[in-house]
């Protein structure tokens, strides 16, 4: 039997790349070939791509992506800015493969760590941050199932925004919803990404990639950018603007979302990530949503230590405090130097 050989992926191998994605049973939206144009354009990180074959066929995947910050440190992951990521291969030996490349690669870069961003434990040996956990449930075929299946307090939270009048219209831009995710991220004194960011996903991803904005008497009140892929609808980047609190606007906007997935035949709403001891937490379990460990593991290269970067950090208290007060405009036009090199 030939051996399993590992390359990086070149731009003629997406397809393949991505019919591989596709089928296979493990993988996931953050998969895809598309993040490789979408990190490198967004953000200017390098990425490395790596593709096995055995025999000319497709065997495996590995995205990942670097970040080299003087101020955030030096780090190769698979992925960053997504929840999910890491091995996707057909046998031992295909994932062994691309291990020993991303290994071998993290040495060569003198990165301070290799990440894999798993759904399930890979390495007993590696270091792991018990943090994120993610929330995904079956959607139910019939919509009035799907209501009836939300807790009551939080269905009477979606029943508040119905009864004032919020309407869902799809866009077909990511102007609006810019407007209402970056108010909200501003609230919580986190930097927001780039428009730019938001315009490539939309262009790559296309239909996969779509964007629900709720209003009020024509008036933005919140907007999710989700992405499909097979059964599932992960809304990922959400928000509202001031005004959305009173109206229940981010409760209606997740029913309208799960309803219209109902529709459309979906079988599983992934509420994605968040961080244990969070208001992001306790407002999906608020759903009926249980949490699922994430496991989050680190091939330590330079460091000595597993990476902390997240706003839970005691560090980063004072510059979140700072960052709320920051007028919004300001906010948007710094933000993206800043959260690039979070990832």
């Amino acid at each position: 039997m030939a051996d399993v050989t590992v390359r990086t992926l070149e731009t003629s191998d997406f397809a393949r790349w991505d019919t591989y994605v596709n089928t296979h049973p493990d993988a996931t939206f953050f998969h895809r070939a598309g993040w490789r144009r979408v990190i490198e354009e967004a953000f200017g990180h390098r990425t490395h791509f790596l593709l096995a074959e055995r025999g000319g066929e497709v065997v495996g995947v590995l995205p990942l992506a670097e970040i080299d910050s003087w101020l955030f440190g030096h780090g190769l992951g698979s992925l960053p800015f997504c929840a999910y990521g890491g091995i996707l291969a057909d046998h031992d030996a295909a994932f062994r493969a691309l291990d020993e490349a991303a290994q071998a690669l993290a040495g060569t870069l003198k990165v301070g760590a290799l990440e894999y961003r798993n759904q399930i434990a890979q390495h007993a040996h590696w270091p792991t941050k018990d943090l994120y956990v993610t929330f995904k449930k079956a959607i139910e075929p019939e919509i009035e199932a799907n209501m009836n299946a939300i807790p009551r307090k939080q269905r009477a939270m979606v029943r508040k925004g119905i009864k004032a009048g919020l309407v869902g219209e799809i866009d077909a831009d990511t102007t609006r919803f810019f407007e209402a995710y970056s108010a909200s991220v501003h609230r919580l004194g986190t930097p927001v990404f780039s428009r730019k960011f938001f315009r490539l996903l939309k262009d790559e991803f296309g239909d996969d990639c779509e964007v629900l904005t709720i209003t009020l008497d024509g008036k933005v009140i919140s907007s999710v950018m989700s992405f499909y892929f097979r059964d599932e609808v992960l809304p990922y980047y959400g928000g509202g603007v001031d005004a959305a609190r009173a109206v229940a606007g981010n409760d209606f906007m997740y029913w309208d979302l799960m309803r219209r997935a109902c529709e459309r035949g979906l079988r599983v709403f992934d509420f994605g990530r968040s961080k244990r001891g969070t208001g992001s937490f306790d407002f999906k379990k608020n759903w009926g949503f249980e949490p699922t460990p994430l496991y989050y593991e680190y091939c330590l290269v330079t460091d000595t230590d597993v990476p902390e970067i997240n706003p839970l950090n005691p560090k980063y208290r004072l510059f979140i405090l700072a960052w709320k007060k920051m007028p919004l405009a300001l906010a948007n036009v710094i933000g993206p130097h800043i959260v690039k090199n979070l990832g």
